[in-house]
């Protein structure tokens, strides 16, 4: 386009100079005149050749109107007059973070919520999406290239705070976090196609609560723990009570077992065959027996 722009001057150059008196403006004229339809040519014929890179869509304008048909990746064919403007239809990330750095604007840019008991939420958001190629020309009409501005991010902050109003901010910090995100992300998906674009995934990355409810948690926590602490050890006492409970009536058992199986001539009759052992022994000097009923060994070596 430019080419074309500059070859008209140049003719426009040619035709002023050819009015002049003098020669040399005439030799010049004529030169522009040679000149000035080649770049003409070499304008349109580079101006019909658009290229559109891997990853993106072509939207064709002619004079303010859009053209309904989509330029793919590769060299396209165009008019020469007509604009081509790019949409990126890869997969976009648009980050809101309280962190300096993470989020797509500068600064702190994380979602402030509201919660059902009254307490104000902070979240960090990852919203994953991609402009549908056929729609294109549809998003520049209604929309505009600043989709992300228009509709990426006031339609998820939206939703978001739309859904948390349904639920109590421990909830929402614990047990109903994959409940919300599910919430949300059916949501921020079906607004998102109404407009061409399509949600691929909405990451809830971090849920910061008020100190005074991560105090009260932490407090919950720590007191759960100690419980089950308790309860272990209790539960580890009574353990070693039973067991010795059985042991008790294991030697008490025993006891009345022995005390109820032995007679005198028992004890008798094992108290000589000790005896006898020990008169067979060779390191044996002298044995006295004493409760008198036995007899009185004495033996040396």
């Amino acid at each position: 386009m430019i080419l074309i722009v500059v070859g008209i001057f140049a003719f426009l150059a040619a035709f002023v100079l050819s009015r002049q008196p003098n020669s040399q403006s005439v030799q010049t004229s004529k030169v522009l005149y040679v000149i000035a339809p080649i770049v003409i040519l070499l304008g349109v014929f580079t101006s019909c050749f658009k290229t559109i890179e891997a990853g993106d869509v072509g939207v064709k304008t002619l004079f303010g109107k859009v053209d309904d048909n989509v330029l793919y990746s590769g060299l396209n064919f165009v008019n020469p007059l007509a604009e081509v403007i790019p949409f990126d239809v890869k997969t976009q990330n648009y980050t809101m973070a309280s962190a300096q750095t993470e989020g797509a604007v500068q600064g702190d840019d994380a979602i402030r919520v509201l919660t059902a008991d009254g307490l104000e939420v902070v979240m960090d958001l990852s919203v994953l999406f991609s402009v549908n190629s056929a729609d294109a020309p549809r998003i520049l009409k209604e929309i505009g290239t600043d989709y992300l501005d228009k509709i990426v991010r006031p339609v998820s902050s939206t939703i978001i705070r739309d859904n948390a109003v349904s639920y109590d901010a421990v909830a929402l910090y614990s047990s109903k976090r994959e409940e919300f995100q599910t919430a949300i992300s059916k949501g921020i998906k079906k607004s998102f196609e109404k407009r061409g674009l399509t949600l691929q995934q909405l990451l809830v990355r971090n849920i910061t609560l008020p100190a005074s409810v991560k105090a009260s948690i932490e407090s919950k926590i720590n007191a759960e723990q100690d419980a089950q602490k308790m309860t272990f050890v209790l539960q580890k006492e009574r353990q070693e009570a039973e067991r010795k409970r059985v042991e008790a009536q294991g030697i008490s058992d025993y006891q009345r077992i022995i005390s109820s199986g032995l007679s005198d001539k028992q004890l008798q009759y094992e108290s000589i065959k000790a005896q006898l052992e020990l008169a067979k022994s060779p390191n044996t000097k002298v044995m006295i027996m004493g409760s008198g009923k036995n007899p009185v060994i004495i033996g040396g070596n």
